[in-house]
């Protein structure tokens, strides 16, 4: 069978989004992975949820306080996180993208963590850590991850928005969303109808976190529907660049590293610290820095009234 050559360029979401680990890393062994795969006839989500199977296994393992097992763990992390640059580069490659297929992308990262906060969690009691000490700080770590991986997400698509428009981004609406849920119903659609009360919370959780921006995009759409000025894209892609490298940092990479570096260290509680003070910090620099823009926007597209 008879394949349209895609290069290794064409299956990036864009230049501005990108990280460097994944460019040089992750992403030409994710190309590779597809290019296989597209000639098997694997699916993307086929990927995605083979890689949340090798990334739980991968965090189990950190449970060990043993360096050998822990560097396997690290290793098959490593070999889901190639899956995750694979099923989208594959999924970009086939046009083959779903709704389902971004929520299973969502929700795989979150699956790896969990298993690790339990290894983790684990672990430290193993040791003899306080359970009144231990539980909390994993369940608030493990709540504030959720949050930087979501707003670092939203803020990647939001640029991707005016950068390529609805096509080259996943961005949804909360609104839609209850649409979609409202119509099916738990006797004939459970699965769908679960699937979608979960991930409109996890919308609505975005949009309630940035009312600047929520305000500054609906008054685009007010005055100029879909056909938002190039003049403005490029003017907000000028203010939200600078950006993506926050988002990138509170994405896989950068607290995959402080997880290896504390497992190296055998001290996993720096990995908790990390999030909880650095991570944290990011978020709320990258959030605030964002909501005033917007608010700047907003005020701009209104004087022209």
């Amino acid at each position: 069978m008879e394949y349209k050559k895609v290069s290794f360029k064409d299956t990036l979401k864009s230049a501005d989004t990108e990280e460097f680990i994944d460019i040089w890393f992750y992403r030409p062994i994710g190309y590779c992975w597809a290019l296989l795969f597209r000639r098997m006839g694997v699916t993307p989500n086929a990927i995605t949820i083979a890689g949340i199977f090798i990334g739980i296994a991968g965090g189990v393992l950190f449970y060990y306080d043993d360096l050998v097992i822990n560097i396997f763990g690290i290793l098959l992390l490593m070999w889901a996180n190639s899956y995750d640059s694979a099923d989208g580069q594959l999924a970009r490659m086939t046009g083959k993208k779903s709704h389902v297929g971004r929520i299973l992308d969502g929700l795989c990262g979150d699956l790896w963590f969990f298993a690790i906060y339990v290894s983790l969690c684990l672990r430290l009691l193993y040791e003899g850590g306080d359970w009144y000490i231990i539980w909390p700080l994993v369940l608030v770590a493990g709540y504030f991850h959720l949050k930087q991986a979501s707003m670092a997400d939203y803020y990647r698509n939001i640029h991707l928005l005016f950068l390529n428009g609805k096509s080259g981004s996943e961005v949804d609406n909360s609104e839609k969303l209850t649409e979609q849920y409202n119509s099916y119903t738990w006797k004939k659609d459970f699965w769908n109808k679960a699937v979608a009360f979960f991930y409109r919370g996890y919308t609505s959780g975005q949009e309630q976190t940035t009312p600047g921006l929520q305000e500054m995009l609906q008054t685009l759409q007010r005055k100029y529907g879909d056909n938002v000025p190039a003049q403005f894209r490029a003017a907000f892609r000028e203010k939200s660049k600078p950006l993506m490298k926050y988002t990138n940092i509170l994405s896989f990479n950068t607290r995959a590293i402080a997880l290896f570096v504390s497992l190296f260290l055998d001290q996993v509680w720096i990995y908790f610290v990390f999030e909880l003070t650095i991570l944290n910090v990011i978020l709320i620099y990258m959030v605030s820095v964002h909501e005033k823009f917007c608010k700047y926007f907003t005020q701009k597209i209104n004087e022209e009234n």
